[in-house]
């Protein structure tokens, strides 16, 4: 590529107008930084067999790296959620082992998978991106961030048909603030267990809204798991409209309803649930359903106020093998327990 040849700041420069890219791949290292400056609109091919793995379009081993430009991503994903032919779909845009990247004013619509997956990277900073997928379309995560540090996601709307952003093993220093999530599945860590030693740690959601997803804030590990770790976790200032499961630890995860439900043995500890507010389409707003084997430890729940929209009947929370406290507003009344009396 020519624009990575250039010893200073290059501009990748897609105008207006709408153009079909069957895939791209931007390899470095490069000799300067990169900006890819997306002013039109692009899509997928909509033949599945010609995305088969991998990213649509990619990018790897880059050092100051820029996507912006007020364009749109069209993934053409309906052609691909419905299809057997490939084992996996392709993720919208694949960042891998970048270093010092910003994507910013960027449009990403119908995934065939995730819309923009992060793996390997350090320090990079998603803004003013809006990404969109139907509620029933499968597995297209609007943000997934894996083996990552220094992540932050600020002031973007995503509605996809999974999880507006998720958090998985070896990811560090993640902040998410002024994210408008819905429809999805919510903001979540995990699935964490599937391979040993699998760890996240110091992630902080704040100031986010969802509206009407199927979970809150969750954290999920494998129902048969493998060591790992989910610390230092805060989750401050969300609103909650309409949400399923507004605030869920679930170590008992399994999609596929066939797992050997073994104890898991992820350690979850230190998650901070402060000021989350709003409604509660389930009776159960607080879920917390920990590993028997390594209970929660230190759940802090400070100022929790969740409601139906049937006053008649209010919100429980459910618990088992959590051990933390609460303070503050307690609706529903908190179930954890107290660390002496484990």
């Amino acid at each position: 590529m020519d624009a990575c040849k250039w010893n200073g700041e290059a501009t990748f420069l897609i105008p207006s107008g709408t153009y079909m890219i069957y895939g791209a791949n931007f390899n470095g290292p490069c000799k300067g930084s990169l900006i890819v400056k997306i002013q039109g609109v692009i899509k997928a091919s909509t033949n599945p067999k010609i995305y088969c793995k991998g990213s649509w379009i990619s990018f790897e081993y880059l050092n100051n790296l820029e996507i912006e430009g007020g364009g749109t991503l069209d993934g053409q994903g309906a052609s691909a959620w419905g299809q057997s032919q490939c084992a996996t779909r392709p993720y919208t845009i694949g960042l891998s082992s970048i270093q010092n990247a910003i994507v910013h004013d960027i449009h990403s619509i119908n995934s065939k998978m995730f819309h923009f997956n992060v793996f390997n990277c350090n320090n990079v900073t998603f803004s003013h991106v809006n990404i969109i997928a139907p509620s029933d379309s499968p597995n297209t995560d609007g943000i997934h961030i894996g083996l990552s540090s220094n992540i932050r996601v600020f002031d973007s709307n995503i509605g996809t048909g999974d999880d507006c952003i998720s958090i998985f093993a070896g990811s560090q220093n993640v902040n998410i603030s002024g994210v408008t999530c819905g429809p999805g599945h919510g903001i979540s860590i995990g699935s964490l267990g599937n391979k040993s030693n699998e760890v996240v740690k110091d992630v902080h959601v704040k100031n986010c809204t969802l509206i009407a997803t199927q979970n809150g804030m969750r954290i999920k590990t494998w129902a048969s798991s493998n060591v790992g770790e989910a610390t230092s976790i805060y989750f401050e200032d969300i609103i909650m409209d309409k949400v399923n499961n507004p605030i869920i630890i679930d170590q008992h995860y399994c999609p596929s309803h066939t797992c050997s439900y073994q104890k898991s043995l992820v350690q979850i500890k230190d998650v901070t649930f402060n000021n989350i507010r709003g409604t509660s389409n389930s009776l159960e707003a607080v879920y917390f359903n920990c590993s028997s084997s390594l209970p929660c430890q230190n759940i802090n729940l400070n100022d929790i106020k969740l409601i139906t929209d049937n006053k008649a009947k209010p919100t429980i929370a459910s618990c088992a093998n959590a051990i933390g406290h609460a303070t503050g507003i307690e609706l529903p009344p908190s179930c954890l327990k107290p660390a002496l009396e484990s």
